[in-house]
C-alpha cells in the first residue's frame, strides 16, 4: 500500500512538471516577439522645473553606474510647460546621450501605432 501511494505521488509530480514545462515553452513561443534589447523609460513632464533635473540625474546615474543594465534610454516629453522645464530638459539632453526629448504629439502618435 505504501509503495502504491509513493508511486501515485511520483506520477502526480511528474505530470505537474510536464505541464509546467509545456506552459513555459508555450509562453516563450508567444512572447518571443515582444523581447527587445532593453527598457525605454518614458517621462511626461509639465511645470516641473524644481524637480525634473534632480530626478533625471538620479535616473541617469542608475542607468550608467547602477545595476540597471536593462534600461537603455530615457524618453522625455514636455507637456507645454510655462516654466523653464523645457530649457532644463534640453540642457540635460545635451549633457547625457541617454536622454531623448520628443514632442508630445509625436510620442502619442508612435504609442498609438503600437496597437
Amino acid at each position: 500500500m505504501f509503495s502504491f501511494i509513493v508511486n501515485c505521488l511520483l506520477w502526480i509530480f511528474a505530470i505537474y512538471g510536464c505541464t509546467d514545462l509545456i506552459k513555459i515553452m508555450w509562453n516563450r513561443r508567444i512572447y518571443k516577439r515582444i523581447e527587445s534589447n532593453g527598457i525605454y523609460v518614458i517621462i511626461a513632464a509639465k511645470n516641473q522645473e524644481q524637480q525634473i533635473e534632480m530626478f533625471l540625474r538620479s535616473v541617469v546615474f542608475r542607468l550608467l553606474y547602477g545595476k540597471e543594465e536593462y534600461l537603455k534610454n530615457i524618453i522625455v516629453t514636455d507637456l507645454n510647460s510655462i516654466d523653464n522645464t523645457k530649457v532644463i530638459l534640453e540642457k540635460l539632453s545635451e549633457d547625457y546621450n541617454e536622454i531623448k526629448i520628443v514632442q508630445w504629439d509625436e510620442l502619442k502618435k508612435k504609442l498609438d501605432d503600437l496597437d
